[in-house]
C-alpha cells in the first residue's frame, strides 16, 4: 500500500505540473508571463512546494506548483496582494519591482515610507502599491509612524503635525489615522474624493478585500461596483467628520527652520511631516501626437452611455483601455482598439474572454502593432503593418498609463531608483 500511495501521489503531481507548464506556455505566447509591476519572487532553494501561495492568491492562475516548486503563470496580471508571502509557510517568497531585463521606477523608501528628504513620505500608488487595502494599510502606518516620532520631539502649534496630499484610499487612510491620534493635519486633493477610483469607468467592478479603516471599522468588501466604493468613501468622510480640502494641487516642498513649507495652488502651510499620496494615474502619459490637444481627446471615460452611433477610437493594451473599448461598444457606437503590441498580455482572464467576444460579434475592432500619428477634426490616423490607417472619428480615449511624476519629486529633492527584481 505505502508504494501504491507513492505512485499514486507522484501521479497527481506529474498531471498538475503538466497542466500548470501548458498555462506557463500559453502565458508565453500571450505575453502575460512577464510581470510589470510588483509581482511574488518564488526561491527555489527554499520552497518545499506546499501550495499555500497557490491557495491564498485571490486572483486566478497567477501561481501553480510544478516539479513540487511554486511558479509564477500569468504574472502581469498580479497585482500585489501579497497574500502568496504571507501564507508561505518558510519564507520562500519576496515581493519585488521589475525584473533582472525589466526595470520599474521606484521613489526610495525606508520600510516606514520616508523617502530619502525628512520628513516625507510616500504611500499608495506613487509607492508601487496600487491595491486598495495594501494602500489604506500604508497610509495609516506611516501617521502611526509620525505620530511616534511627534511624540518624540516639541510639538510647533504655528505648524501642522502633518500635510496629506491625495484623498484615495492612502490619502483616507493616512487622514483618518492623523484623527484617530489627536494630530494637528491637512488633507488636500486636486480633484475631489475618492483619487483613482474616481478616473475608473462607470460601474467598473473594484475587486478589494477586508480591510480595518481607523474611526470606522473593519470593511468587507470582495467584489463592488466603482459607485458603491465611492459611496462608502463618502459614508466613512461623514461619519468621521474628516475634513478634506479638494480643488487644491500640491505645487511645492522646501526645507524651512527645521520644518517643510508646503506650497499648494491655495497658499503655504508649515508643517513636521508630509504624506504623499498622490498617485500615478493623475498624470496621464501622452501620445505626443499632432491633434492630441483636440476637445475630443480625453484619458479617462466616465459615463459611456454619453456616446451613441459614434466613431471611437480607444488607445492602449492594459485592462483600462479594454474595459473602455467594451463598455463603449454598445448604443450603435463603431469602436476601433488601437495597440502597439502584438497580443494583450496584461489584461485579466475575463476581460479577455469579454473581449473575443467582442471582437467576434464585431461591436469592437482591435488593430495590433498600431501607433497613432495624428489626430484630426473627423478622423485620426495610425500607423500600423499595413500602412497609414485613416478611420472616421468622434472621440479619442487614450489610457497609455500614468507618468510617475519624476519632475516633481526631483524637484524637492527624493531619489527615484530603477529596480531590478529587487524587494
Amino acid at each position: 500500500m505505502p508504494v501504491a500511495a507513492v505512485l499514486i501521489y507522484l501521479l497527481i503531481n506529474q498531471r498538475r505540473s503538466g497542466r500548470v507548464e501548458k498555462k506557463i506556455v500559453k502565458a508565453k505566447e500571450t505575453g502575460s508571463h512577464e510581470p510589470f509591476s510588483v509581482h511574488p519572487y518564488i526561491d527555489p532553494a527554499k520552497c518545499i512546494g506546499s501550495g499555500a501561495c497557490v491557495k491564498a492568491c485571490p486572483e486566478k492562475d497567477i501561481l501553480g506548483l510544478s516539479g513540487g516548486k511554486g511558479r509564477l503563470i500569468n504574472a502581469s496580471q498580479c497585482i500585489g496582494h501579497g497574500a502568496c508571502a504571507a501564507a508561505c509557510p518558510v519564507g520562500a517568497i519576496t515581493l519585488v519591482f521589475g525584473t533582472e531585463t525589466r526595470g520599474v521606477d521606484i521613489p526610495f523608501l525606508t520600510p516606514e515610507f520616508e523617502t530619502n528628504v525628512k520628513g516625507v513620505f510616500i504611500v499608495g500608488e506613487l509607492g508601487g502599491m496600487g491595491l486598495i487595502k495594501n494602500a489604506i494599510t500604508q497610509g495609516v502606518e506611516a501617521v502611526e509612524y509620525i505620530a511616534e516620532r511627534i511624540k518624540e520631539g516639541r510639538r510647533d502649534r504655528q505648524a501642522y503635525d502633518v500635510v496629506i496630499a491625495g484623498a484615495g484610499p492612502a490619502g483616507l487612510g493616512a487622514s483618518l489615522a492623523a484623527i484617530e491620534h489627536g494630530l494637528n493635519f491637512l488633507t488636500i486633493e486636486q480633484n475631489d474624493i475618492g483619487g483613482t477610483v474616481l478616473q475608473y469607468p462607470r460601474r467598473k467592478i473594484v475587486m478589494t478585500s477586508p480591510v480595518d479603516i481607523p474611526m470606522y471599522g473593519k470593511v468587507k468588501l470582495k467584489e463592488t461596483s466603482k459607485e458603491a466604493l465611492l459611496d462608502l468613501w463618502m459614508d466613512i468622510v461623514k461619519k468621521t467628520d474628516l475634513k478634506i480640502r479638494t480643488g487644491e494641487k500640491l505645487t511645492g516642498i522646501s526645507q524651512a527652520d527645521g520644518a517643510l513649507s508646503v506650497t499648494t495652488s491655495a497658499g503655504q502651510y508649515m508643517s513636521r511631516c508630509v504624506v504623499l499620496a498622490v498617485g500615478r494615474r493623475g498624470t496621464p502619459r501622452k501620445l505626443g501626437v499632432p491633434g492630441e490637444d483636440l476637445p475630443k481627446v480625453a484619458y479617462r471615460l466616465l459615463d459611456p452611455d454619453q456616446h451613441s452611433n459614434e466613431h471611437i477610437l480607444v488607445v492602449g493594451g492594459g485592462d483600462s483601455a479594454v474595459e473602455a473599448a467594451i463598455a463603449l461598444s454598445g448604443n450603435g457606437n463603431r469602436v476601433t482598439l488601437s495597440y502597439r503590441g502584438e497580443a494583450f498580455a496584461r489584461i485579466k482572464p475575463a476581460n479577455r474572454a469579454r473581449l473575443d467576444g467582442a471582437v467576434a460579434n464585431g461591436s469592437v475592432k482591435v488593430i495590433y502593432n498600431s501607433n497613432v500619428t495624428e489626430i484630426l477634426d473627423k478622423k485620426v490616423r495610425l500607423a500600423a503593418p499595413q500602412g497609414a490607417v485613416d478611420l472616421d472619428n468622434d472621440f479619442v480615449y487614450i489610457f497609455a498609463g500614468g507618468e510617475l511624476p519624476n519632475e516633481f519629486l526631483k524637484s524637492i529633492g527624493i531619489r527615484i531608483e530603477r529596480k531590478y527584481g529587487k524587494a
